[in-house]
């Protein structure tokens, strides 16, 4: 425990869920986190964290009146029967029923609208067709313990903890993982790439294809791509129905940015016009020329390697405008932030497609823009996570009348 309490053990009622994927109980007034748990459940819990007087935080000891949602741990080694500290991190839904799951995370979304943004709607997280929740991951990162054997960090450490399964994972990693072995080094970074079978990454720099809505992609090693097994085509396929077509202009000044390898660029001028005129912006300097070669095929796209709020600042001192565009916002977890919102908000394209892998930054992001003159049009999510607290929202926001 971080300080000294007169509570080490507490039963309490959980009552919802919290960004984070964890649940949220009161004691005496007090909020407090517990992971592992379901809201409806009554629990016993461990006090390990009471340093901070408005919350604590919890470990889930014994269910003492279980959810009718939940179910068998989807991972063994994370299930209740483990002490806290050897249960791995990275399925901290497991224990849920997939449908539930997803009730869970629309609760995320609709409260984070609420709170930050000022928006009272509801929005469905929809799963992806025949997709069970398992072996979906294609990139893994695991750390090697004292004993040289690789693991993932346990769920609220960095102790590495044994396990013999990965069952979000793609049954090519699994089998090429031995949980046995030992292996050298501090990590252990293995990838099942759309164009070849699960490799180890000895050389981040090395180059792979991946592949989208019937589009090849290259792309370094260890760059971003997105890790659910359908997610590019999903998501690229979301972002595309999303597109207000009387609003799209190709030859108007369109962006793709924190474009990554040009996944939305290359999907917008394959399957919308392949004349349009797109940049797509990447910060990361090892993207860029496998951008460029993304796009080569598309006489009007570009690559610029640029961070966003720099490059949209040069828009600005330059004179340029978006009137016309069309701009596909796809920010890291952080959101894209008051510079890059208000930069956006100046230059007024016509339509923001915005891609959110974090709620919370969306609805700060949109608590922002929103005041500058725009408006929502639709707003869908889809679990690309499952069995995890994670989920994307794509919202389409068009610049208000008048």
């Amino acid at each position: 425990m971080v300080s000294a309490s007169p509570v080490q053990y507490a039963e309490l009622e959980i009552l919802n869920v919290a960004h984070g994927g964890v649940m949220v109980g009161r004691l005496d007034g007090r909020v407090v986190f517990v992971p592992d748990a379901i809201p409806g459940e009554k629990v016993r819990v461990e006090i390990t964290d009471d340093s901070r007087p408005s919350y604590w935080r919890a470990e889930l000891i014994e269910v003492l009146e279980p959810s009718p949602f939940r179910q068998r741990h989807v991972w063994p080694e994370a299930d209740l029967s483990r002490p806290p500290a050897l249960r791995p991190g990275g399925a901290e839904f497991g224990h849920i029923r997939l449908d539930q799951q997803r009730k869970l995370k629309a609760d995320v979304l609709a409260d984070s609208l609420s709170r930050f943004a000022g928006i009272d709607r509801r929005v469905e997280v929809a799963g992806i067709k025949d997709d069970d929740g398992l072996g979906w991951r294609t990139r893994v990162r695991l750390h090697i313990g004292e004993n040289g054997r690789p693991g993932p960090f346990a769920a609220r450490s960095h102790e590495v903890v044994p396990v013999t399964s990965l069952p979000l994972a793609t049954e090519e990693i699994n089998r090429l993982i031995d949980f046995g072995e030992s292996y050298p080094g501090t990590e252990l970074e293995l990838v099942q790439s759309a164009a070849e079978r699960a490799f180890v990454v000895r050389d981040p720099s090395a180059q792979i294809e991946e592949r989208a809505l019937g589009l090849r992609f290259s792309l370094p090693a260890s760059g971003f791509w997105q890790v659910h097994r359908r997610a590019a085509d999903e998501l690229a396929s979301l972002v595309l129905e999303m597109i207000n077509d009387s609003l799209f202009e190709p030859s108007a000044n369109n962006l793709d940015l924190y474009g990554g390898v040009g996944l939305f660029a290359a999907a917008v001028c394959a399957r919308l016009d392949s004349g349009t005129s797109i940049r797509s912006v990447e910060s990361a300097l090892e993207s860029g020329p496998f951008t460029s070669r993304n796009l080569e095929r598309y006489p009007n796209a570009k690559s610029e390697t640029q961070r966003v709020d720099r490059f949209l600042k040069r828009l600005l001192d330059e004179g340029e405008s978006l009137e016309a565009g069309t701009v596909i916002l796809d920010p890291p977890r952080k959101g894209a932030g008051e510079r890059v919102i208000r930069s956006l908000a100046d230059l007024g394209p016509a339509q923001v497609i915005y891609v959110a892998c974090d709620p919370v930054a969306l609805s700060r992001d949109l608590g922002l823009l929103l005041p500058l003159g725009y408006e929502i049009g639709e707003l869908r999510a889809l679990d690309l996570f499952p069995n995890t607290h994670h989920f994307e929202t794509v919202a389409s926001l068009l610049k208000a009348a008048g």
